[in-house]
């Protein structure tokens, strides 16, 4: 069974093509963080807060935000998360999603 990949994304497109991503690899998209594999968080909203949270509960976080806000990278991945701008995201996760 792949892995349940919970995306707090504010851009519906963008989520939907993250969603792709999770389906191809036979992962499955869910809304429930407590039982959640992976998430994958956009920062500049109000998921960057559970980058914490969730990393304390040893959930992988892949966090993603723009390039030109290294601020935002910088503080997700000293609160655990693996932080990557918007054009690497794609990317990232089909590697998480191959990981067991």
């Amino acid at each position: 069974m792949g892995k349940r990949v919970l995306l707090v994304t504010a851009d519906l497109l963008f989520r939907s093509k993250l969603a792709g991503v999770v389906a191809a690899a036979g992962g499955e998209v869910t809304r429930d963080e407590a039982q959640c594999d992976l998430a994958v968080l956009e920062l500049g909203g109000p998921a960057a807060d559970r980058v914490v949270e969730l990393v304390r509960r040893s959930v992988p976080v892949l966090a993603f935000g723009s390039h030109v806000r290294p601020d935002a990278l910088r503080a997700a991945r000293e609160a655990g998360a693996t932080a990557v701008p918007n054009s690497e995201v794609v990317q990232h996760l089909m590697e998480l999603l191959k990981t067991p």
